[in-house]
């Protein structure tokens, strides 16, 4: 069995991944890397409060790294503060995973993600997807979601009503556009292992509708 470790695990997809992996047979031990601790407990479950600026390597030790990480410019109060979150922190994270001889390296992006994007978004999730690739995983997968759905702990005002439409409009997304569907977080956090656990390598890049 196998030694997972979660970034971003407070987030809609990362505790849907918490809840899923911790009753997943391939793994023994879940490791999730923190700022504090979450209030649960688990016999595989194992909690690391790191600082993400001073990264301690002996905690970064596994075989899969998942990482769901990732904030809107409201929370981080600066596009620095949110590239920093979103980009640096879980690329200097897998540049350690890799040196440990973690082989998998499972993310979650954003649909549209393009590092020559003039969204700041869109821009930031494409670097980090460049990034993550140029570190030469065993294994790189990036899901690349459209709006996500599920309930969330903070309520997002303008998410919510992207939610209510995407729901109205779904229907009538055919053909090209159905990856613009909204996709449930618990569905993305399946995907997620089931793709570290189908034996594939190389880099792969997993559109909404294929989720």
């Amino acid at each position: 069995m196998k030694i997972a470790i979660i970034i971003g695990a407070t987030g809609l997809i990362g505790g849907e991944l918490v809840e899923q992996i911790l009753e997943n047979p391939h793994y023994s031990k879940v490791v999730l890397l923190l700022r504090k601790p979450l209030e649960i407990s688990h016999p595989k479950l194992v909690q690391e409060v790191i600082n993400f600026d001073k990264l301690d390597a002996s905690k970064i030790v596994g075989d899969d790294l998942f990482c769901a990480i990732g904030t809107t410019l409201a929370k981080a109060g600066s596009k620095d503060a949110q590239y920093k979150i979103d980009c640096t922190y879980p690329y200097e994270i897998g540049k350690i995973a890799k040196a440990n001889g973690i082989k998998q390296y499972i993310l979650v992006s954003s649909i549209g993600a393009d590092a020559n994007s003039y969204s700041f978004y869109l821009k930031t999730k494409g670097d980090l997807e460049q990034k993550i690739k140029s570190l030469g995983f065993e294994n790189f997968v990036s899901l690349r979601p459209s709006l996500l759905l599920g309930n969330r702990k903070d309520i997002r005002f303008g998410e919510k009503v992207g939610t209510v439409l995407m729901t109205i409009l779904s229907p009538f997304l055919l053909g090209g556009l159905k990856k613009y569907r909204g996709v449930e977080a618990s569905k993305v956090a399946e995907s997620m292992q089931k793709l570290a656990n189908q034996g594939i390598s190389g880099v792969h890049f997993i559109e909404s509708d294929k989720i």
